[in-house]
């Protein structure tokens, strides 16, 4: 067993010094000749929920009469900003480091999940604000909130899928950025972000209702989503509890795991040609 990671790690070491180095060259870059900095990584998704809370909670009143549901908005919040962030920097990294691949050899995957890694680095400041604006609002913590781990290594992983797809994609198709752009801002609306899943159920009526949710919750995003504000903040309709059937509750789960084989593979494939085209 020792032999095999030695030679997994053997076989891999270049890609990780290289990713460790792109890395921190995109860090530092992202922040140059800004005063404020890295502080940047929390305070752009803190604005965005300040507009989001003003709107939403207090004038429109959702997610009224839920305990702690300014938490939930802002754990919401940071999650698709990491998503959005990880999908939107990851579709153009192959693109926009085209001057390196075409002079050095170098593994393009690793070009794709360095930006991804830089996303995750402003999840995890990110993640900290949440936690500490949770303490002060009253939230009381327990050994669930150990949880979070495996669903942000599920958001990380079905946004790599993603970002392999569409990069390879978007080296022929310059057209996808704009397509992609529509269609995140409908995946926004679409998932319980700034509205509670109970909303839905009870204004579209019981039946129906719950039908929507199951819709909705069919979304991995979603489904990270509820899961990660049961696990932390309050209980919430997630996707074990509206489905009964454990094998549809698990349905998201295996559309990441499929759209991770298929996004792998043709990457796999496209990447042959990825220097011709850029």
């Amino acid at each position: 067993m020792e032999s095999f990671f030695a030679r997994l790690g053997e076989r891999y070491r270049y890609s990780l010094v290289l990713l460790k180095e792109l890395v921190r060259t995109d860090f530092k870059l992202r922040y140059e000749g800004s005063v404020l900095g890295m502080v940047w990584s929390a305070l752009k998704p803190l604005m965005l929920f300040a507009v989001m809370y003003v709107v939403f909670v207090h004038f429109l009143k959702f997610g009224a009469g839920i305990p702690h549901f300014a938490v939930a908005l802002l754990l919401g919040m940071v999650l698709w900003t990491f998503f959005a962030e990880a999908v939107g920097q990851g579709m153009r990294a192959i693109v926009d480091r085209g001057d390196i691949l075409r002079k050095i050899s170098i593994p393009k995957y690793v070009v794709v999940i360095s930006t991804t890694m830089s996303a995750l680095i402003n999840l995890g400041i990110n993640l900290i604000v949440v936690l500490i604006f949770a303490f002060f609002n009253g939230v009381e913590f327990s050994w669930s909130l150990l949880l979070l781990i495996p669903l942000i290594l599920e958001l990380f992983a079905f946004s790599i899928a993603v970002s392999f797809l569409l990069s390879a994609l978007f080296v022929k198709f310059r057209d996808i950025a704009p397509i992609w752009d529509v269609f995140a801002q409908a995946l926004f609306y679409a998932t319980p972000i700034f509205y509670p899943l109970s909303m839905v159920i009870g204004q579209a009526g019981s039946a129906t209702g719950e039908f929507i949710a199951k819709m909705i919750l069919m979304s991995p995003l979603a489904q990270i989503i509820q899961d990660a504000r049961n696990v932390a903040i309050y209980p919430t309709e997630t996707v074990w509890g509206v489905f009964r059937n454990p094998f549809f509750a698990l349905l998201p789960i295996i559309f990441v795991l499929i759209i991770t084989a298929v996004s792998v593979l043709y990457f796999r494939r496209a990447s042959k040609r990825f220097t011709e085209l850029i």
